[in-house]
């Protein structure tokens, strides 16, 4: 009798203390990126709450006296000797209600064991499995079911600890980054105005700023129809795609100046950081979750059956496979105008180089239609076409970031534990 192992690990998946690192560096850069008008027409006490309450992060709570179980009998193959045979197994499900983030379930807190507990997070359900065996009467299968919720609570409140000092730090870091931010764009209009001129202000300039909802939505947005016959298409803002690849950066940075805890990562654990940070400044209309994986690589946003926003995320293996890469993206069911990302990793290899064999290889592709004017040092965007339809038109962006790589074996930096 035991806890079924078609169950996926939980609290193993992402590095809490890097994730809550990104969302701290987000801030200042988010206040950066401000208006300045808007900075100083706006109160900081409530621009300031207003960014605790954006990055607030809600650990999960179960709402265990009201769960479920589930009884289903089930074939697997099992092997004896050498000798495959077919087994009916008996498989109790029980469901969990909870709150909170549940990108939390996959996160590793700074107190950890090495043996997670075994479940599946569905939206707002916990999900744990057991094969309850032969010998298994109703008392030691509910000693089992209470062992495993009690040992998901304790590692709840290892995330509750961590999460603790987190959200109380917000506070202090909004004020900080506020009123350095506001200093110098005082100090940078005192400079303007010593000097006798006239300041022309810009006729678009909000003469005051309205504190946004707490979370941004990444709702898609129909163009204006021409008189021609055609049929309106979802489409994602330029706004919405800009801050998109803004999010992703900020979170290689992090990656960059914490080598130890990213260099041994593989394409798909990497793109899961990318996927909770995205989660965290979008929500959905219907799922809570806006950003959604496929595949092992990529990062999507769905409107009805199509996809407005795709990424994928490719460590660099030469221009062949960069190719490769190109055709995989546009071989998605797609949107008119969808905005497009391919987000290179590259370890210790000249990015220089690589750069230019992105551009090259880019505009050598049977679906390059132009290249953009996009001022950034990592990469290009380009016009692409899809390949059964010449006017249909996607934008796709190259970011090119240097990962770090894992330190040779022997050299001090042991390789990490492997899942069982």
């Amino acid at each position: 009798m035991g806890l079924s192992d078609r169950s996926n690990l939980l609290f193993s998946n992402l590095d809490l203390r890097a994730s809550l690192d990104a969302r701290r560096q987000a801030i200042d850069s988010e206040v950066r990126a401000l208006d300045p008008n808007r900075l100083l027409n706006t109160s900081p006490d409530d621009l300031a709450r207003f960014f605790v309450e954006k990055y607030h992060m809600e650990p999960p709570a179960l709402y265990r006296d009201q769960w479920s179980v589930e009884s289903k009998e089930e074939t697997e193959t099992r092997e004896d000797y050498g000798h495959r045979f077919t087994a009916t197994v008996r498989r109790l499900y029980v469901h969990i209600p909870f709150v909170g983030d549940r990108d939390l379930f996959m996160s590793r807190a700074s107190t950890f064991t090495m043996s997670p507990p075994r479940g599946v997070v569905g939206a707002q359900t916990l999900t744990l499995a057991f094969t309850p065996g032969q010998q298994g009467g109703p008392e030691a299968v509910r000693a089992l079911i209470d062992r495993e919720i009690d040992e998901v609570e304790r590692h709840l409140a290892w995330i509750r600890n961590d999460l603790e000092a987190y959200n109380g730090s917000l506070g202090a870091i909004a004020d900080q980054a506020i009123r350095r931010r506001r200093e110098q764009v005082l100090h940078q209009q005192g400079l303007v105005a010593g000097l006798g001129i006239p300041l022309r202000e810009r006729a678009s300039a909000p003469e005051t700023y309205v504190v946004p909802a707490v979370r941004r939505k990444a709702l898609p947005t129909l163009p204006a129809a021409s008189t021609a016959p055609f049929k309106p298409e979802p489409v994602l803002a330029m706004e919405h795609y800009d801050h998109i690849l803004d999010v992703i950066q900020n979170m290689t940075t992090v990656m960059e100046r914490s080598p130890a805890t990213f260099a041994w990562m593989d394409e798909e654990s990497l793109r899961d950081h990318y996927l909770v940070q995205l989660n965290g400044h979008y929500q959905g209309t219907a799922t809570g979750e806006t950003f959604n994986n496929l595949g092992k690589t990529d990062i999507l946003i769905r409107e009805q059956d199509r996809n407005i926003f795709i990424a994928e995320c490719k460590f660099w293996k030469g221009a062949k496979g960069y190719a490769a890469t190109i055709d995989q993206l546009l071989g998605y069911s797609a949107w008119r105008d969808t905005k497009t990302a391919i987000v290179v990793f590259n370890r210790n290899r000249d990015t220089t180089k690589v750069l230019e064999e992105v551009k090259k290889t880019t505009e050598a592709h049977a679906n390059y239609k132009r290249t953009l004017a996009w001022t950034h040092e990592s990469g290009y965007r380009f016009v692409m076409h899809h390949p059964a339809d010449s006017n249909r038109e996607l934008t796709m962006t190259v970011l090119v970031f240097d990962i770090p790589a894992p330190a040779p074996r022997g050299a001090g930096t042991p390789a990490p534990a492997t899942r069982a």
